[in-house]
């Protein structure tokens, strides 16, 4: 077990045991990291804080009813929990989710980037918009996947489990997603320098 999943466990317990403060700590811990893949499937930012404010109701509910299985992860569980009200969100309204940027959140701004010349951030932003649109052109499944990886920075095996396929299937659903863009990128000619 891991320090980080340790913590999380002590501050479990102690909400458990009435301290409201742990649940606090918890949640700022986890909080960017939940609303972002949160916000990268609905793209709206009224939807994704419903959404992020359902996601811990359900998890104090949970808390509360003394169904938390503390063998998970905490943070896996919570993600698996945003990603099913966002999929119960879109079946709901016959909607599908795209990678796509609004004018004030770009899921790329969350890439850590050094501090460039204009030029060279021109040319990053250029690059990021040729590959946001690739992505955008993936089938659902492999862009599912980017997104999950790249963006919520989950492992492997956490996108397996949260989208409820085998890690083979991840990785392959990775590969035909790359495989895919560089297609892309050769048959459109695109330069991404």
């Amino acid at each position: 077990m891991t320090c980080k999943s340790a913590h999380d466990r002590d501050l479990i317990r102690s909400y458990m045991q009435g301290d409201e403060k742990s649940f606090e700590n918890l949640l700022n811990k986890h909080k960017a990291r939940i609303y972002t893949s949160i916000y990268i499937f609905v793209k709206d930012k009224d939807l994704a804080n419903d959404l992020f404010q359902e996601t811990f109701i359900k998890i104090i509910d949970t808390f509360r009813s003394g169904r938390y299985n503390e063998e998970g992860k905490f943070l896996q569980w919570a993600l698996r929990i945003s990603y099913n009200l966002c999929v119960d969100h879109f079946r709901k309204n016959k909607r599908r989710p795209t990678v796509a940027a609004s004018d004030d959140f770009d899921i790329l701004d969350i890439l850590k980037v050094n501090e460039d010349n204009q030029e060279t951030r021109i040319m990053k932003r250029q690059t990021y918009d040729k590959v946001r649109q690739l992505v955008d052109c993936l089938p659902k499944e492999q862009r599912e996947v980017i997104i999950l990886r790249h963006y919520a920075e989950l492992s492997f095996k956490e996108i397996a489990q949260l989208t409820k396929v085998s890690i083979n299937t991840a990785l392959g659903r990775m590969r035909y997603a790359l495989i895919n863009i560089r297609r892309m990128i050769e048959e459109r000619q695109i330069s991404l320098q």
